[in-house]
């Protein structure tokens, strides 16, 4: 296998020219027969990290999946590009099944998707031995572990294969995962070694927008009407909601749908299948919706009830976007959600648990109602730090909002709050607080006599909602300080304290408004002919309709842009086009041709300026190295050595080696003494010697194992670079 086979099976199966950041270092390091864990936020290709490497090395590759539809799914796409892959579930009859397993045994695919359960029984691990396995992948490895969102007892069996054929290369792959998560995906599959591959969560395409909620349903309404054609999602957090919004939506004369837990299994097949056929636009469903769901081209998201937790938020909005056209996440954000998710606290029994919970929805309400850029919070609940001011993709920085001098009110509610405390010890909520400064006459106010107070209506010229949302923003800014009871109250805090008796100026931001939009390029958009690419769109359907498979198995709409701005008119144009392979050319480019050369005799050719200059994604820090990069090489320019960045930021010292060589590819200067002596060199130098594998394999075996893999791919890299 050459070191350009990669590449080749790239372009010619799946129709790609470039790889995605850390694919390459990921596929190489799975076919140089070491473990990896590689967790890529969900649009990034990870599938592709072991579909490729099943194509350019022998054997059959075994993927766990833990679900039946993804596999499926999947299944569909490679089969479509010309791939040999099936999947064994309960989904087919027995005959079926029986014809797989005589092609497994026949050596007729390269890659099985199978389910942990299925995986596990007896006499398939006996028969997974006589199919000379070359590799396994664990897919939405997270599930392995308690500490993740989706735990899957029976995952925890899946290290019996390594026991039952020693040998092959694991890879475990998920899009989330806390360090605690990623500790626990190791020691569990038992992965020897690992190389951890952490990339950026940042989805550059998406647009984040968070608006207080007033008419859930004329909100979700007049959203999905200006995007028509576009697939959504709307999550709720009750089966009751998903079902009444799906109702409104096709009263409106939306193709909507419901899925939750609750509905028939038969029912909620049919209607995922028709989300994914694009027979319904719109799912209104609960969180038991989305994992699994592969469809590419989902233009919003939209939770129309607030997220329990931040990592929850983060998943469901990566189901937006996945083809890295620019997609939109609009959160309907209410306190009185807040209570709710505070109320269903009481039914955890454990406490530890039950802070936990708390604490995360503390997190989310904090996000929510937060000033700042929403990219910076969202990533920075996963450790990664955004190096830019302003994101360009989120509803603050598009539009800040408008700034002004809260002094007076300030002063009126911390007065307020001090002679509550003051005339009868003990503090209050910040909804009587509102009451008593709007001159409210409840049986508490008069029983605790705070209807004497000198501030008792003061704030009449403002509702008791202002005064409420101004107390949040107080106790983020620290003015105020909340207990951490059931029922919580609030007092002034030291710092509020010494703004209450300088009087110094106080600005604020106004308070969530409805959705704001500023004309702005988006990152991930591909300006095309709309008419052509409408034609298009339909005839993707009707070839998908005729081969009973999503739209999206044909192409994906990042293709069809392609050919609505590029209008190819031969074979060899259309390998050029992104996403179209050998395969798919000869199934589909007739048809695609023919409808292009027709469009044309009837309309005018558009011009377009090129990509580079139209799309501008946010750039990532220093150059083109993603965060966690950039933050490896931030502790290497400080003097530290691998072993040290290694233990300071938990990964393993193989995943640092393999963060500068992404830095000397990317120019960063280096020594090469600092990683090898001058007689280390002299024996790369020999080993190397007229060798152009990817794998790294041979020569790492050759040298005894005395040099790295990661010394040697970091020779590789500086003697490139002098080329």
């Amino acid at each position: 296998m050459s070191a350009s086979s990669l590449s080749i099976s790239l372009k010619q199966t799946f129709g790609y020219d470039e790889f995605r950041p850390l694919q390459r270092e990921i596929m190489e390091t799975s076919l140089d027969g070491r473990d990896a864990l590689a967790i890529l936020p969900t649009g990034a290709g990870k599938s592709l990290c072991y579909q490729l490497p099943a194509l350019v090395r022998d054997g059959l590759t075994v993927v766990v999946s833990p679900l039946i539809a993804l596999m499926k799914d999947q299944v569909d796409q490679l089969e479509a590009s010309g791939v040999a892959a099936t999947f064994i579930n309960s989904s087919l009859d027995s005959k079926e099944a029986r014809r797989r397993l005589e092609g497994l045994d026949a050596g007729l695919y390269r890659l099985l998707y199978v389910a942990p359960e299925r995986l596990m029984l007896a006499d398939f691990l006996a028969r997974l031995k006589a199919w000379k396995i070359s590799a396994l992948a664990v897919d939405e490895a997270h599930c392995i572990s308690e500490w993740g969102h989706d735990f899957r007892p029976e995952y925890r069996r899946i290290k019996e294969v390594r026991q039952s054929i020693p040998g092959i290369p694991v890879l475990a792959l998920t899009a989330t995962a806390t360090e605690r998560v990623r500790q626990d995906i190791v020691a569990q599959l038992e992965l020897q070694e690992p190389a951890v591959f952490l990339a950026s969560f940042n989805r550059p395409n998406l647009k984040y927008q968070v608006v207080a909620k007033s008419g859930v349903a004329a909100q979700v309404c007049n959203f999905a009407n200006a995007r028509r054609e576009d697939s959504g999602i709307v999550y709720c957090q009750s089966r009751k909601g998903a079902e009444a919004l799906a109702a409104t939506l096709r009263a409106q004369g939306f193709s909507a749908i419901a899925y939750h837990a609750g509905l028939d299994p038969a029912e909620r097949a049919r209607n995922q299948d028709a989300f994914l056929r694009d027979e319904a636009k719109i799912v209104c469903a609960t969180v038991a919706f989305g994992m699994g769901i592969n469809k590419p081209n989902v233009r919003y998201v939209i939770h129309a009830d607030l997220p329990k937790n931040i990592e929850g938020y983060y998943q469901e909005t990566g189901r937006a976007g996945r083809d890295g056209l620019p997609a939109d996440c609009l959160l309907l954000f209410s306190r009185s959600d807040v209570m709710k998710l505070i109320k269903f606290l009481d039914d955890i029994p454990e406490p530890q648990a039950r802070d936990v919970a708390r604490r995360q929805i503390d997190q989310m309400t904090h996000f929510a109602e937060n000033d700042a850029c929403r990219r910076i919070g969202l990533l920075g609940y996963f450790g990664e730090v955004w190096p830019e001011d302003n994101c360009s993709a989120c509803d603050h920085c598009l539009q800040p909002r408008e700034k002004w001098d809260a002094t007076t009110d300030v002063q009126k509610l911390l007065s307020c709050i001090f002679r509550i405390r003051q005339v009868g010890n003990f503090s209050v909520g910040l909804n009587h607080v509102a009451e008593v400064l709007t001159g409210g006459m409840s049986e508490k106010i008069q029983r605790w006599k705070h209807h004497t107070l000198s501030t008792h209506g003061i704030g009449k010229d403002q509702p008791r909602p202002y005064w409420v949302d101004l107390g949040r923003q107080l106790l983020r800014a620290g003015l105020l300080a909340a207990s951490d009871d059931n029922f919580p109250t609030v007092s002034v805090s030291q710092n509020g304290m010494e703004k209450l008796k300088s009087r110094e100026t106080i600005m604020l931001t106004r308070s969530l408004s409805t959705p704001r939009s500023k004309a702005t390029v988006r990152s991930g958009d591909i300006p095309c002919d709309a008419g052509l690419f409408e034609c298009l769109r339909k005839l993707r359907k009707e070839l998908a309709d005729a081969r009973n498979v999503p739209s999206y198995v044909v192409f994906s709409d990042v293709t069809l842009r392609h050919l609505s701005r590029d209008y190819p008119q031969s074979d060899a144009a259309l390998l050029n086009i992104p996403g179209l392979g050998e395969k798919k050319r000869d199934d589909y480019g007739e048809a695609f041709l023919d409808a292009i050369r027709l469009w044309l005799t009837e309309n005018p050719r558009q011009e377009f300026v090129p990509l580079s200059i139209v799309v501008t994604p946010t750039p990532p820090p220093s150059g083109g190295l993603n965060g966690t990069v950039q933050q490896t090489l931030e502790f290497w320019r400080e003097g530290k050595t691998i072993q040290q960045i290694a233990e300071e930021r938990g990964l393993a010292g193989s995943t640092i080696e393999s963060h500068l060589v992404q830095a000397i590819e990317n120019g960063e200067p280096c020594d090469p003494r600092t990683f090898y002596t001058a007689a280390e060199e002299l024996q790369i130098q020999s080993a190397l010697d007229g060798y152009d594998e990817v794998s790294l394999k041979p020569v790492f075996e050759q040298l005894g194992g005395r040099i790295s893999y990661g010394q040697l791919k970091i020779y590789r890299a500086l003697v490139a670079r002098q080329v």
